[in-house]
């Protein structure tokens, strides 16, 4: 039998358009995956609504419904964070004091040998501003995180791969599993590409992640759909 997954991460947007009829459905697929852990954070098309009830009716009990959350597994401290409460079309993404605050108490006291993974929604570094590409406030977050030595950041919203290392700090987004995008800049805007059907399983996928903490270190594979 296949090697269920530790962990599973749903970087957002698990609907298109915030329905109960549509979270039903992402609840029937999502059952029938072969994972046994799945964790997951709001992306903005879950919360059309504004406060995103059908979400956190959903997925809300391990944030206490404020979004964001951490925990440990493995001897890995993960933490999710929401950045898409105060999205604008266009417009970067945003933490706000409340979860900065939160987050900095967090890491408080933990040793800058515990390995470290971020998972939120929209990309926590700018990749590109005109299409709000990035989170407005994510530098006192990564401010927070400097000390520690590996910290993987993962991301989705722009549904290609795009990625960085800053001195101990990883920053990858990663491919959709629905909805190609142009690069950043390439055309009017972020919009779903229309590609060869031939084409399209090449374009979507999943990303894996591997601790080693002996040495101390984190390994990402891309694998598409096809």
């Amino acid at each position: 039998m296949p090697v269920k997954p530790a962990l599973t991460i749903h970087t957002g947007d698990i609907t298109h358009l915030s329905t109960a009829e549509q979270f039903d459905h992402a609840a029937q697929l999502l059952a029938g995956l072969n994972i046994t852990e799945l964790h997951t954070v709001p992306g903005e098309h879950d919360v059309t609504d504004g406060p995103g009830a059908e979400y956190f009716s959903r997925f809300g009990q391990a944030s206490d419904n404020k979004g964001y959350y951490s925990f440990d597994h493995n001897g890995v401290h993960f933490i999710a964070l929401v950045n898409v409460m105060h999205f604008k079309p266009n417009g970067l993404g945003a933490l706000g004091d409340d979860q900065l605050a939160w987050l900095k108490a967090d890491l408080k006291g933990r040793s800058s040998s515990t390995p470290i993974v971020v998972f939120a929604h929209m990309p926590m570094w700018t990749i590109y501003q005109p299409w709000g590409w990035g989170t407005g406030d994510a530098g006192e977050a990564m401010d927070a995180l400097k000390r520690f030595g590996s910290v993987t950041v993962l991301n989705g919203h722009i549904h290609q791969i795009v990625s960085k290392v800053e001195g101990n700090i990883t920053f990858h987004t990663a491919r959709s599993t629905a909805f190609p995008q142009p690069t950043a800049g390439n055309g009017a805007g972020p919009v779903p590409l229309v590609v060869p059907s031939d084409q399209l399983a090449k374009m979507l996928g999943v990303t894996r992640i591997e601790i080693m903490q002996h040495p101390l270190h984190a390994t990402l594979a891309d694998t598409t759909l096809a």
